[in-house]
């Protein structure tokens, strides 16, 4: 009886293990999270994206961003994964990506998103 048991176990195991790991992928309303900020960024009309040492308008931001979260999406779950995985720097040159915009100077893209996040966040919540 426990050699059953025991086989019915390692077939268990065994086929969760064929079945692959499962790919992450946002929920419908994180997803609606993730595209308001992607616009927000893009609507930024006096923005500029520094990237590589080139400065990018918030129309090429918002592109690249998009390019980002296609190529990142099944590792991707929140808002937050998002800007850690698509907001924050070059995956070739590692350099971190930044933002200048009028009133707040430059700094990272990063708090700059963590930033979007929270207004859309609190818009939602509204």
């Amino acid at each position: 009886m426990n050699i059953l048991r025991f086989m019915q176990g390692l077939l268990a195991a065994l086929a969760l293990c064929a079945a692959g790991p499962a790919s992450a992928t946002p929920s419908a309303s994180e997803q609606k999270v993730i595209e308001t900020l992607i616009q927000r960024v893009a609507h930024h009309k006096s923005m500029k994206f520094m990237r590589n040492g080139e400065e990018h308008d918030a129309a090429e931001a918002a592109r690249h961003l998009r390019a980002k979260y296609d190529h990142f999406k099944d590792k991707i779950v929140t808002a937050e994964d998002f800007i850690r995985l698509c907001g924050t720097r070059s995956e070739v040159t590692k350099v971190p990506y930044k933002v200048r915009t009028a009133g707040k100077g430059t700094r990272d893209s990063a708090d700059f998103l963590k930033e979007e996040l929270r207004l859309v966040r609190r818009q939602a919540k509204a």
